[in-house]
């Protein structure tokens, strides 16, 4: 992965590192933070607690969210609701810029075609123009037949 960003970052995949701790005993803060974020099996729990106290806090705040299945649900109903609004807001600004490209091509549709009227009533002043001067021209050619 190639990103670019502004501080120094170390990306751990925690499924790799849950993979390759597993059994294994806590040795350092740092494997006590990626064993409290990718593991909550009993037993990592009471080893990360027993070697670093600190967490115990952490994981009783943790135990008392899980605990208020309304609280809990509220974050979901309070994030569904977000993402309803935003996804309507989406589709009204699909529906919008739709609305404009059928409005442009609405105009260009009514400009082709009041170009084409034209055109036609132009043709058709070239016909009945041509059809005067033949009629004109046959005329002739009858007043010579009656004078031959």
């Amino acid at each position: 992965m190639n990103c670019n960003l502004l501080q120094e970052y170390i990306f751990v995949q925690l499924d790799i590192y849950q993979k390759t701790h597993q059994n294994k005993s806590i040795k350092t803060r740092l494997e006590g933070w990626l064993s409290f974020l990718s593991s909550d099996r009993p037993e990592d729990v009471i080893a990360l607690i027993e070697r670093y106290p600190d967490f115990r806090k952490m994981y009783e705040q943790i135990y008392e969210i899980c605990q208020n299945i309304e609280q809990v649900m509220g974050m979901f109903s309070k994030e569904l609701y977000e993402l309803d609004r935003n996804t309507v807001r989406y589709m009204i600004d699909e529906l919008q810029e739709e609305n404009a490209r059928q409005k442009e091509e609405n105009a260009r549709q009514k400009e082709e075609n009041a170009r084409q009227k034209e055109e036609n009533a132009r043709q058709k002043e070239e016909l009945e123009r041509k059809e005067e001067e033949l009629q004109e021209a046959l005329r002739r050619v009858r007043e010579l037949e009656q004078n031959a």
